[in-house]
């Protein structure tokens, strides 16, 4: 079985900065409170790995998977997903 070692996003829905999220050994769930990405997270997973339904990384056109911006920042005109694995049984 495949394990993910790190998520790294940066311009991806609500993830402006790049951000770098470790996935450590024995982690089987990401929690916190409302609007604050948990979903956007799984997007991302999804997305990286091929996803190509906007209605499945819940958005209307895939466009809207970019940082769209804020009053306070601007759009960043691009998304970036690096999804790390580890292989269970390297060759």
């Amino acid at each position: 079985m495949n394990q993910i070692r790190k998520l790294e996003l940066v311009g991806f829905k609500s993830f402006c900065d790049r951000t770098h999220i470790p996935f450590n050994e024995g982690v089987t769930a990401i929690v916190g409170p409302n609007g604050c990405g948990k979903s956007n997270i799984a997007d991302a997973i999804s997305w990286v790995v091929g996803e190509q339904s906007a209605k499945s990384l819940r958005t209307d056109k895939m466009e809207g998977i970019i940082f769209n911006g804020t009053q306070a920042r601007k759009p960043t005109g691009y998304a970036e997903v690096v999804l790390t694995m580890a292989l269970a049984n390297p060759l």
